[in-house]
């Protein structure tokens, strides 16, 4: 049982660590001041502090569309961001020169939308069967 809380922790913290690295590698970019795109297109994967609501239509009991979530994003409405505002792929995204939020997998992004980016970032997606999503058999 040691183990698991082990291998959890050890999980949060390079989740913490790969938000960190990216928020530095997009102020890095940004550096110029010009507001283009650094990048031609930005994919998205990872767990709650990536999910721009991804989870809402799946059938798992992670889910962040209710308040408070979303009490500090534009019109106050919960979105499924597992945060009360931008989750961090939305601030690397703003780093990066992008004018709008990266669309979720889950709003069926149009042909546009898709050469931008896509969002496919899950609420308690990990490797670890503690995790709860992506186990193999």
């Amino acid at each position: 049982m040691g183990s698991s809380r082990s291998d959890s922790q050890s999980s949060s913290l390079i989740s913490s660590l790969f938000s960190i690295i990216g928020l530095l590698a997009g102020a890095a970019v940004v550096a110029d001041g010009s507001r283009e795109p650094k990048v031609p297109c930005y994919f998205i994967f990872g767990d709650s502090l990536f999910d721009p609501g991804n989870n809402n239509n799946l059938n798992t009991t992670m889910k962040a569309n209710y308040p408070p979530y979303g009490v500090d994003f534009p019109s106050g409405v919960a979105t499924g961001r597992y945060s009360n505002g931008r989750t961090t792929a939305d601030i690397i995204g703003e780093l990066l020169g992008f004018e709008s939020f990266i669309p979720p997998f889950a709003s069926a992004p149009n042909n546009s939308e898709i050469l931008v980016g896509v969002n496919y970032a899950s609420g308690s997606a990990g490797l670890l069967l503690e995790t709860g999503k992506f186990m193999v058999n």
